[in-house]
């Protein structure tokens, strides 16, 4: 019931009246009653003097007739509030009285004593009034004149009527009063129940384009102008909301895309696929299945992208996901991991015949050329393949094991497919250690440097060529054409370089004691040496440190890795050459094959390759091409020295032809420092003809 402020308010108001009218009538009646208190009294105070006075007159007629005295007193009668009247003489001797009520009523409330009684009017308990007036003066004293009244007997035969007057009339300004307030209530406060039903409406429709209609100008109307304009905001920004969560949702597809798909080729990118390939593994294992996973990456990119640009290398990954995709099927899992790696999960086939015929699909979609820019570019693919059942269904173990088999097909000479081996990652393992074992190793002197000869026409030792190996604590002797390669990868082969030169000035005060005068040491050097622009300073500050002269030192540098940076070599084997240390051009003729560059270079010696040397009693064609070399390298004024030299035949030919020096194991193998020094320092020919 009070939920509702117009019933609240009415009720409120009614009360308010009621209570009101109620006061007032309280009020009035204890008002009324005071104010009958004082007529009675009056009146009494006025009969008592009245009487007084009478029967002063009387007494002074000289009359004492009681009977008369009664006839005065007979007044008092008509006033029924009256309790007593008594006429006593100056002893306080009754003459005369009239009771109209029993005195005994009320108690003590009336003295029982009329000499008690004081002069004048006195009011009692019980509201009861008595008044005391001396008959004649206070000189000549006739006689007291006593009466009692009550007040209350006086009240309600007074008020009874104009109560009942004034209850009507209180009733009927009452009821007017609160009919006038709920009307005024009732005006004042539609408004607010229209808000009431408004915002209802608002909330169940959720329309925010609803408004209120109130006009009023008192503060309801002003609320409802107040909460248009709230709702005018609210509109505005529900319609900034909507825009910006469409374009959080939008940036939210996006972010999705870029999170999971590549942007250049649209392709589920690593992320995507490494989190798939948990789940399909999982599942595979607890379905006792397997799965097979093929890895690529494109052979030459990097030349390309170097050559021609980023612009062109992207062309080419999109032609060749676009190419990839149309061979596979709509359930095979295409994607690319960075750069110009990607990875083909088939649908559930996990045959190698399988394997093999997807491999040589994706071999063939890049049988065709590039068109691109107006150029036509030959790219091709290396592809390892892996099972997940080999890689105990471990997602790292599978992507290192695909991996591994595609660099197999590298090694192999590109464009061909490897399927995955268990050997391949001893064979990798092997290599890890043998990667992070060189520093320990280099520290720990397990390499030895090995030294094989080189001899002149004559026969006599007039160098040798300082060669490493590793005497690895698991692996036994390594060879450096197995550990160079690693190290060249992980950036060590400078360590090993510095090691091998600082261990030749330790072992040639002992190799000049043994060797004739003009003894060389040769120490082959890298391309990744030739770029390390603190060699020089390194070289310079060993030998003087060790006191080795620089025309004991020769430093060899094979064709390729002299071209590859040409500048830097250039530069480098300038100030060795200043310096007084020899330069030898080692693997003559299997690189570049290029002629015009040996104008430019600083060397002093041409070396014949092996390769030639070993052909030379079976090939026209090698006869033919050494003997070029030999007549290219005088005309030069080069030195030339001949390796791989395993037969007296083929020494003897390089002799007759004009080369200077040769080398071989025909001579010596390549030894430790140990060994060469029991060596003789001399060969004769007869030994070899025998």
């Amino acid at each position: 019931m009070f939920k509702s402020i117009k019933i609240t308010m009415g009720i409120v108001i009614a009360i308010s009246m009621c209570a009101l009218a109620i006061a007032v009538f309280v009020i009035n009646k204890v008002e009324h009653n005071a104010l009958m208190k004082q007529v009675v009294e009056s009146n009494t105070s006025a009969i008592s003097n009245s009487l007084a006075s009478q029967l002063s007159v009387l007494a002074d007629t000289g009359s004492d007739n009681v009977d008369r005295y009664e006839l005065i007193f007979k007044s008092v009668r008509e006033h029924n509030y009256f309790i007593s009247a008594t006429l006593y003489d100056t002893n306080y001797k009754a003459i005369t009285s009239v009771a109209l009520r029993k005195e005994s009523d009320y108690g003590s409330a009336i003295p029982s004593s009329p000499r008690d009684i004081p002069y004048g009017v006195t009011l009692h308990s019980n509201d009861v009034i008595t008044t005391h007036n001396l008959v004649g003066t206070s000189t000549y004293p006739l006689g007291h004149v006593v009466i009692h009244a009550d007040a209350k007997a006086a009240i309600p035969e007074q008020s009874a009527r104009t109560l009942v007057r004034q209850f009507f009339l209180i009733l009927v300004i009452g009821l007017l009063c609160v009919g006038i307030c709920l009307l005024v209530t009732h005006r004042l406060i539609t408004p607010l129940f229209e808000l009431k039903r408004f915002t209802q409406d608002l909330f169940e429709t959720k329309d925010y384009a609803l408004r209120s209609s109130i006009s009023s100008q008192n503060e309801f109307g002003q609320l409802g102008s107040n909460i248009n304009s709230l709702l005018d905001t609210i509109e505005v920004e529900l319609l900034i909301n909507f825009e910006q969560k469409q374009t959080l949702f939008d940036q939210q597809e996006t972010m999705a895309r870029l999170a999971n798909y590549d942007s250049l080729t649209g392709l589920p990118n690593r992320q995507y696929v490494l989190d798939n390939l948990r789940l399909e593994l999982a599942r595979a294992k607890r379905n006792d299945e397997d799965m097979m996973l093929l890895f690529f990456d494109l052979d030459g990119f990097k030349g390309i992208n170097d050559s021609l640009g980023h612009e062109t290398g992207d062309l080419i990954l999109i032609e060749v996901a676009d190419r990839v995709q149309r061979l596979l099927r709509n359930d095979d899992l295409f994607a690319r991991l960075g750069g110009d790696e990607f990875i083909v999960l088939p649908d559930r086939e996990v045959s190698d015949y399988a394997a093999e015929q997807l491999a040589i699909r994706l071999l063939s979609a890049f049988d065709e050329p590039f068109e691109m820019q107006g150029l036509s570019l030959t790219v091709g693919i290396s592809v390892g393949v892996a099972k997940a059942s080999d890689a105990n269904f471990e997602l790292s173990d599978l992507m290192s094991n695909a991996d591994l088999a595609m660099y197999r097909s590298k090694a192999r000479g590109r464009g061909s497919y490897t399927l995955f081996t268990p050997d391949m990652v001893e064979s990798h393992k092997r290599k890890l250690q043998i990667a992070n074992g060189i520093e320990q190793g280099l520290r720990e002197d397990e390499f030895i440097v090995y030294y094989q000869v080189k001899v002149d026409n004559n026969g006599h030792v007039i160098g040798a060529e300082a060669l490493i190996r590793w005497q690895h604590p698991e692996f036994g002797l390594v060879m450096p054409n197995e550990f160079i390669p690693i190290a060249e990868q992980g950036g060590k082969i400078t360590a090993i370089t510095q090691w091998i030169i600082k261990r030749v000035c330790i072992d040639l005060p002992d190799i000049k004691h043994w060797a004739p005068q003009n003894f060389k040491v040769s120490v082959n050097l890298s391309g990744h040496d030739l770029r390390n622009a603190q060699l020089f300073d390194y070289i310079y500050n060993t030998l003087n440190v060790y006191d080795v002269n620089p025309e004991n030192m020769e430093f060899e540098v094979t064709e390729s890795a002299y071209l590859e940076n040409f500048q830097l070599s250039n530069k480098f084997f300038r100030r060795m050459s200043n310096m007084g240390c020899s330069i030898a051009l080692d693997d003559f003729g299997t690189g570049y094959s290029s002629l015009s560059y040996l104008t430019q270079i600083t060397i002093d010696t041409l070396k014949v390759d092996k390769q030639f040397v070993m052909e030379l009693q079976t090939s026209e064609r090698s006869r033919l091409v050494t003997g070029a070399i030999i007549d290219l390298a005088k005309r030069l004024s080069l030195t030339v020295c001949a390796e791989g030299i395993e037969t007296y035949e083929q020494w003897d030919y390089l002799r007759q032809h004009g080369c200077d020096n040769v080398q071989g194991f025909m001579f010596s193998k390549p030894v430790p420092l140990k060994t060469l020094l029991s060596l003789a320092p001399f060969y004769d020919e007869k030994q070899f003809k025998s």
